[in-house]
């Protein structure tokens, strides 16, 4: 059975999208909107489509190919498209989640994130290296299971839809009941946030009870208001540059790293990782400011005797 890939007849929704959100961002805040920032997300965007149309019969082969070991033969019910969305965002979730765990994975995936601006231009900013990254991998156990590649395909293109209209900061909260069950834009800015408190959280998809449920869920607070980019920012506008720089990041590391276990290590630790320690991974960025409010909240909770009225009003606020 043919299915049509659902981002195709998207794209032309997602432009006027990018364009009608400009015009309301610039309303209130023309710096929502750099046009270098939104033309380097909008190439990149490209590039990840043609990437993908290279890529793509390799991939599906691929699929076809596990399908042949199915444990159970899945029919074309509509019921069936419906759990395979389910465990499609479940995979999706595992992915996400090693995409920021596995600086292999990471290479891919820090293209999506390379923007200090957060708008629905920065959901086209997307990965040329994929396929190099095996991102597919995750994939391939629904394969195996019995659902028809086809199928996958289709509902993993309706997913990409949905995480669209989250790149948001017009929006704001949704009803608590949608925010309980669903990614929002809030729970998703959370996610694209350099703060210390939101590093590596929020990895869902389409349901946010997958982090809910395996423990990597933040809120986003009005008092912390997220800042976009990464941890140490690409400084340029450069396309090619921001399609590659994390592969020649490892491919330095892996070249003068000592022994062969540091080597892999630089491949498949967490982003951040060195040898040495020099450099700080989100756990070490988080737990400093873990440290550092804990510290704060000491001291507010316990002035001294011979501090002033003053002392006590300047003091940090406590966290929730």
């Amino acid at each position: 059975m043919e299915l049509p890939d659902p981002v195709t007849y998207a794209i032309p929704a997602f432009v006027l999208l990018v364009a009608a959100e400009m015009l309301v961002a610039w309303a209130k805040d023309r710096r929502r909107y750099e046009p270098k920032d939104t033309l380097t997300s909008l190439a990149l965007g490209t590039g990840s489509t043609v990437a993908g149309v290279i890529t793509g019969g390799a991939v599906f082969a691929l699929a076809m190919w596990v399908w042949q070991f199915r444990l159970f033969n899945i029919g074309w019910q509509w019921w069936w498209f419906v759990v395979a969305f389910v465990l499609d965002d479940f995979a999706y979730y595992l992915f996400h989640r090693s995409a920021h765990r596995v600086r292999w994975f990471w290479a891919s995936h820090v293209i999506h994130h390379s923007s200090q601006h957060y708008n629905l231009s920065t959901a086209l900013r997307q990965t040329w290296t994929g396929f190099i990254s095996l991102a597919f991998l995750f994939r391939l156990p629904l394969f195996l299971i019995g659902f028809p590649p086809a199928m996958i395909f289709f509902v993993a293109g309706v997913n990409l839809i949905y995480q669209f209209w989250i790149h948001t900061e017009v929006i704001g909260r949704m009803p608590r009941w949608f925010e309980a069950v669903m990614n929002t834009p809030s729970h998703h800015r959370v996610h694209h946030a350099t703060n210390a408190r939101y590093l590596d959280r929020n990895y869902a998809g389409v349901f946010i009870v997958w982090d809910k449920l395996l423990g990597t869920f933040e809120p986003e607070r009005d008092d912390d208001a997220p800042r976009y980019g990464i941890v140490k920012n690409l400084g340029s506008f450069n396309l090619i540059w921001a399609a590659v720089h994390e592969w020649v990041g490892i491919a330095r590391d892996v070249w003068t790293a000592p022994g062969i276990a540091n080597k892999i290590n630089y491949m498949i630790r967490e982003p951040g990782w060195s040898h040495d320690g020099s450099r700080d991974t989100s756990a070490t960025i988080r737990a400093r400011w873990q440290q550092r409010l804990e510290l704060g909240e000491h001291a507010w909770k316990k002035p001294t005797s011979s501090s002033s009225e003053a002392d006590r009003e300047a003091a940090p606020p406590r966290a929730a």
